[in-house]
């Protein structure tokens, strides 16, 4: 029987069959198979998509893209709230004193969900939106997180990585190394693993038992971005949040 839906409503079935769980990617075959589609429709129409910025393509694999972000509703859980509320005050800060795009968000499965994000003057495209998520290996806020987290780290291997840019760290051992890094020196980097053109620098904001509440990060354009010199103010700001976090602890957790 053939398919006598339109294109648009073939792209329609397509943007659906992304689900809350696929911020790493979905493979073309999964695509097709969950829409209904034959592989060569679903890849035309998956390169119309990227091309609007509805979807993101990285190797073999697809998710949705920030004009999706964009254009939806932005869902708001408990955990969301109260981060949200207590720590965005200490996000502007960081913001006034770098005047550099700033972002809060925290861990949810194996990925980051943004609370909140306060642009600079100069924007570089990005895949975070308030309320969207993304793949916590790849990210600063992630890395910045997963580091002392070890359940969370292992299953975050488990998945797997897939090579968003040429500088993703898909490697185990080389992602292991990494948050022993962050743990030694209480900071993240994402040097173009997510974004090509974007790095940025990150730090946790604990709770009880030096537990990761949340992160907040600083970015900017790579070719001109000195990380380093952000590391005081990120420390700073970063740790008066966790105090502050400490009484709405076991609604934030």
């Amino acid at each position: 029987m053939s398919d006598t839906r339109s294109a648009v409503d073939k792209a329609f079935s397509l943007l659906r069959s992304f689900s809350d769980q696929d911020s790493d990617g979905v493979r073309l075959s999964e695509l097709a198979r969950r829409a209904g589609l034959s592989k060569t429709t679903a890849h035309r129409l998956l390169a119309s998509l990227v091309a609007n910025g509805a979807v993101e393509r990285a190797g073999d694999v697809y998710r949705l893209g920030p004009l999706v972000f964009d254009l939806t509703a932005v869902p708001v859980d408990r955990k969301s709230e109260v981060v949200g509320e207590i720590l965005t005050p200490f996000l502007a800060a960081l913001f006034e004193q770098t005047r550099k795009t700033v972002h809060l968000a925290y861990l949810q499965g194996n990925e980051v969900v943004y609370v909140n994000k306060l642009f600079s003057a100069r924007r570089v495209a990005a895949p975070s939106r308030i309320g969207g998520r993304a793949p916590a290996y790849c990210t600063g806020v992630g890395k910045a997180m997963l580091a002392w987290d070890m359940a969370r780290a292992d299953s975050v291997i488990r998945a797997g990585f897939n090579k968003w840019t040429p500088y993703t760290i898909t490697d185990e051992q080389h992602f292991k190394e990494e948050l022993a890094a962050v743990r030694k020196f209480g900071i993240a980097y994402d040097h173009q693993e997510i974004t090509l053109g974007l790095s940025c620098i990150a730090a946790p904001i604990f709770g009880r038992n030096n537990k990761p509440i949340a992160a907040m990060s600083v970015s900017g354009p790579a070719a001109e971005f000195e990380p380093r010199e952000f590391i005081p103010v990120l420390k700073r700001i970063t740790q008066a949040a966790g105090r502050a976090l400490l009484p709405y602890y076991d609604a934030a957790s």
